[in-house]
């Protein structure tokens, strides 16, 4: 790519031949016609559905999903890894009570797709139901709108995206010897049909970026990263978010030379606003999700309305906020995404609901219902999750800590999901001594239980941030991309597993 052209205006080209093209169509219409190319139409609807119902199931549905994803990869100055993936087929779910039928197939043809329907049908043993004879459309929020779609962009316009990473990087110091450039978007569609005849169609793209830097100084090696993530087009891959992606990474592994692991022993602990948001969701989101409750696994399952933490903290899921990763406009269930505040002034007021646990609490489900893929059932499973911002000056939080350390990012950690309890690695951050942010540390192990935290969680910041990361959420084998984020807060003791100082 030429130095005098940026990327930014490289990819104005492409939007003046998409301009005009406004939103993408999102219709049940839409998506009917849409998997009509690959067969789907409502007879082949109701046929599923008369077989998913014949044995007296409570309700069913049909997920239809196609997405096509494509990755390219850098390294030592090339464009080395390039690939693309296809994912296609129909997953029918068939529920009865609380238990719940499940099978799928890659074969959009009539007697596999009912043959699927057939065989998650057997979780039921009762009088059939009628199919829906016809199908009404669901309107959707558009809380990621493309103006550049990944259909549209070939290999050859993305690779310089790649190329120029790789020049900045180096530009920034000579004793960089390594980079490595991920470069990865993907083009989702779902169509959702319910049992009641209500359909949901919804196309999901994907974004992300990212970059890893290994550096030497006198023999030592050091390496770190930096990756950006979201719900939009081409455009995502601005020169502004180029930028910034490799500035972290090049920044994150040059605080490593300077950085020691912190003293060992138990402290006040200051979490950066953002990515320390990771805690939030594996400490404690996990245990909010309804069918850890539902089962009596989570400390949370008798809390319910109950205290849990200071007035001054409110806990969020979110699908709504625009263009971020943990967005969508609807769940795998065809429940509209929505803002559901978990907790409210330091009291639990509700969990993040599927259809069967909003079923068994006698709520609404909450939009929270996710998979993976077509493959497999949904669970309930967290969106953007975040803490509101409180009141203090976060130079006022660090002051307030005569000994303790500053957590800025986080990698690599492990939590027991019903307990809440915790070890997490420190990434980078700081010792503070005497009100003030001293030696850099890094690789530091903080260990402790989620819920405990919370409840020590004296201090929190008015620099609500969000990790713009490509955080993606593991649970019970599936994986789905989420978001995270929260102010500065001060946590009045938790272990610090790092150096005894003599």
């Amino acid at each position: 790519m030429s130095d005098d052209k940026s990327l930014d205006a490289t990819m104005s080209g492409f939007a003046a031949r998409a301009e005009g093209e406004g939103a993408l169509d999102t219709s049940g219409a839409a998506g009917l016609a849409y998997f009509g190319r690959f067969g789907v139409d409502e007879a082949m609807l109701r046929a599923a559905f008369d077989r998913a119902l014949a044995h007296g199931a409570d309700w069913a549905e049909l997920y239809f999903e196609h997405n096509v994803s494509h990755h390219l990869g850098l390294e030592d100055g090339a464009v080395n890894r390039a690939y693309a993936s296809v994912t296609l087929g129909v997953g029918v779910r068939v529920v009865k009570g609380d238990q719940q039928g499940y099978a799928y197939t890659e074969e959009l043809t009539r007697d596999a797709v009912t043959q699927a329907a057939a065989t998650a049908a057997l979780v039921a043993n009762g009088p059939s139901r009628d199919a829906p004879q016809a199908f009404a459309v669901q309107t959707l929020p558009s809380r990621y709108r493309m103006r550049l779609p990944f259909g549209d962009v070939g290999v050859a316009e993305k690779m310089p995206i790649l190329s120029r990473i790789n020049e900045l990087a180096f530009a920034a110091t000579p004793e960089l010897v390594k980079v490595q450039v991920g470069f990865a978007d993907s083009s989702g569609v779902v169509l959702v049909v319910e049992s009641t005849g209500r359909m949901s169609f919804d196309r999901q793209p994907m974004a992300r970026l990212s970059v890893s830097c290994t550096a030497e100084r006198g023999g030592r090696r050091e390496s770190a990263g930096a990756n950006l993530a979201g719900r939009e087009g081409f455009e995502f891959f601005s020169d502004a978010r180029v930028g910034k992606v490799t500035d972290e990474a090049v920044q994150r592994t040059m605080f490593l030379f300077d950085a020691t692991v912190a003293p060992a022993g138990t402290m006040p602990v200051v979490l950066a606003a953002g990515s320390a948001g990771i805690l939030l969701h594996e400490a404690i989101g996990h245990g909010m999700e309804a069918d850890f409750n539902r089962k009596g696994t989570s400390v949370y399952s008798d809390k319910l309305n109950q205290r849990i933490a200071p007035d001054d903290i409110t806990i969020v899921d979110d699908g709504t906020i625009e263009a971020q990763r943990g967005a969508i406009n609807v769940d795998d269930e065809g429940v509209v995404a929505q803002r559901t505040v978990l907790v409210e002034n330091g009291i639990l007021r509700t969990y993040m609901h599927d259809r069967i646990s909003a079923l068994h609490y006698g709520v609404e489900p909450t939009g929270n219902g996710r998979r993976e893929s077509f493959r497999h059932a949904p669970l309930p499973r967290m969106r953007s999750t975040y803490m509101e911002a409180g009141s203090r000056d976060p130079e006022e939080i660090v002051r307030s800590v005569k000994r303790g350390i500053y957590a800025e990012s986080f990698t690599n950690g492990q939590v027991m999901i019903g307990a809440g309890d915790f070890t997490f690695y420190i990434k980078t951050g700081y010792l503070i001594e005497d009100g003030k942010k001293t030696r850099p540390i890094k690789d530091t192990n903080i260990i402790g239980n989620g819920p405990d935290v919370l409840t020590k969680t004296d201090m929190v910041g008015n620099d609500f941030a969000f990790d713009d990361g490509g955080w993606t959420c593991g649970k019970d084998g599936q994986s789905v991309p989420v978001s995270l984020g929260m102010p500065t807060v001060r946590v009045s003791e938790i272990t610090v597993g790092g150096v005894n100082e003599s």
